[in-house]
């Protein structure tokens, strides 16, 4: 995919701007194009006049235009793979995981454990892995994110007017997200809306902590029964059209039925019986994601199966009559 057009000259380059990057700010496009360049430096080189566009000064919050020529001076791009290099065993395992690729998106099966992006005390994640595997693509960007802990369907743009047209949607709430989640107690009735604003609050180590609150981000999840266990516990689909930090695991811990596996939200004793059953890691899959593209009415839907490991933990438990 050609993306960029760019002119080298003496160390100094020009880019030109094409219809996948016209509307974006001048930072930010700055920000994913010139990646291992600290973000202090890349403001600095902006305000100082030495990147340009059309030989012109221009402000951090500028518009790129079609055709727009940026001048961009020698810089030292640091890679963030370097001294940090991906196992060979964790790339091939994310390219065995990519369950569906058109030249608008991709949709990786994301692992339990794997980190989406780095942060937060993780250096590397899913995106700087894909990244790294597919140089040609500087576009690449999470659609949304799902927790570490989460495995299941990954949405990831190739271009960012696919990564426009997908937030838009999720905007407007047009975008379903399917989950199965085995969560603690019996679930009564068969299917329960639950409306209950969220606020994130980030503590002294980085880790982020969501909580009901009426002042908070409006959130909406769906928890419909699947099937009830002798052991105390209820298989649930869970769909949502919000995608707040952490969503469902506190809004079924809200609802006094807390996510098995979940440390962060859940109940230590539960836990403990689940793991006699064979889990290892939070039972949250995110099951499936569709939506109608705009413009043309494609319908696009993609789903994985439940992963063996979780489906052995429900095989030992009885299903209650």
């Amino acid at each position: 995919m050609k993306s960029l057009t760019e002119q080298y000259s003496r160390g100094v380059y020009h880019i030109e701007v094409n219809s996948e990057f016209e509307g974006q700010r001048l930072d930010n496009f700055l920000l994913r194009s010139l990646k291992g360049v600290p973000r202090s430096h890349v403001y600095r080189l902006i305000r100082s006049g030495q990147i340009r566009v059309n030989s012109g000064r221009a402000r951090p919050s500028y518009r790129l235009k079609l055709d727009d020529l940026i001048r961009i001076p020698p810089v030292s791009q640091r890679s963030p793979i370097i001294g940090r290099t991906f196992k060979k065993e964790d790339t091939d395992l994310l390219v065995e995981r990519i369950i569906y690729e058109d030249s608008r998106i991709l949709v990786l099966d994301k692992p339990s454990g794997i980190a989406v992006h780095g942060g937060s005390g993780i250096s590397l994640g899913c995106i700087e892995a894909l990244r790294y595997l597919r140089p040609n693509l500087p576009s690449l960007e999470l659609v949304h994110r799902l927790d570490r802990g989460t495995s299941g369907c990954l949405l990831v743009a190739k271009r960012r007017s696919a990564l426009r047209r997908i937030h838009q949607l999720l905007r407007e709430g047009q975008v379903h997200k399917h989950y199965l989640a085995l969560v603690e107690g019996v679930w009564q009735g068969s299917e329960t809306d639950v409306d209950f604003n969220l606020t994130a609050n980030r503590r002294k180590k980085g880790e982020t902590f969501v909580r009901v609150d009426s002042e908070g981000k409006p959130a909406h999840s769906r928890f419909c029964v699947i099937e009830r266990y002798e052991s105390g516990s209820t298989l649930m689909e869970v769909s949502t059209t919000t995608g707040r930090t952490h969503q469902i695991r506190v809004h079924a811990a809200h609802m006094g039925h807390t996510v098995a596996g979940d440390e962060r939200y859940g109940n230590q004793e539960f836990n403990l019986i689940m793991k006699s059953k064979g889990l290892h890691r939070l039972f949250l899959h995110a099951l499936s994601i569709s939506f109608v593209w705009p413009q043309t009415e494609e319908e696009f839907f993609v789903s994985t199966s439940l992963p063996d490991e979780l489906g052995q933990v429900l095989d030992r438990v009885n299903v209650s009559r």
